[in-house]
């Protein structure tokens, strides 16, 4: 993965055909996908259960572009190996999810994938400015994690601060709940570069019919042009 701010759009496939995963992410893909995200929940630290290291596995050959792997596990530690052995590009923590969020950054990094750091709504990002050096990624939660389809959060002060705090490093800021074609382009003014959307991609579409998921994503990408 080489590093740039180009915007990217990073379709959920929380919000594609569970038992179609293989077709859904090839289909998305061929339609203008940059990344393939993938929410991993486990029922205590967000309400709501969707899948683990067997599924990112088998998913793991269909996945042509990024497999950014967003955990929404608590604790986050015990995972990190099998989710890197499964293929993930990029994992996700967040820095709620356990008091030694240091050291998991470093386990991500040397299970060898790049480190990403996940920020509740209500979460500040000054938290985060000693961890900047050892992330590749922050996540900004523009919904509370645990559902798809939730209406958004405007964040754009708190994004903003966040670009100003990175500076030059090499750090993605990624926007994960609500992106739409009205949501996003405040977000990429603000300083995001990588839009996660769920239904606002997938919606209209399927394996049989993909146009819908090019359009959606044309849609998303028009609006922050």
């Amino acid at each position: 993965m080489t590093f740039d701010r180009s915007v990217k759009i990073a379709p959920s496939i929380l919000s594609a055909d569970f038992a179609n995963f293989g077709q859904e992410i090839q289909a998305v893909e061929a339609q203008g996908a940059d990344w393939i995200h993938v929410d991993v929940m486990d029922g205590h630290f967000v309400p709501n259960i969707t899948f683990g290291p067997a599924t990112c596995k088998a998913i793991r050959p269909h996945v042509k572009t990024v497999m950014d792997v967003h955990l929404m596990i608590a604790p986050v530690d015990p995972y990190i190996e099998a989710f890197a052995e499964a293929g993930a590009d990029i994992l996700t923590a967040h820095l709620e999810a356990g008091p030694h969020i240091h050291r998991t950054l470093q386990a991500i990094r040397g299970a060898g994938c790049k480190a990403g750091l996940a920020l509740n709504p209500g979460t500040g990002v000054e938290d985060i400015a000693y961890l900047l050096d050892m992330v590749d990624l922050v996540c900004v939660m523009t919904v509370n994690p645990g559902f798809g389809g939730q209406a958004f959060i405007d964040l754009s002060a708190k994004v903003r601060r966040l670009r100003q705090m990175i500076g030059d490093r090499p750090i993605h800021i990624e926007i994960d709940g609500g992106v739409t074609p009205a949501t996003a382009p405040l977000m990429v003014a603000a300083g995001a570069d990588v839009l996660v959307a769920g239904s606002a991609v997938f919606k209209g579409g399927s394996v049989a019919n993909p146009a819908p998921y090019g359009e959606n994503i044309a849609a998303i990408r028009a609006a922050v042009a």
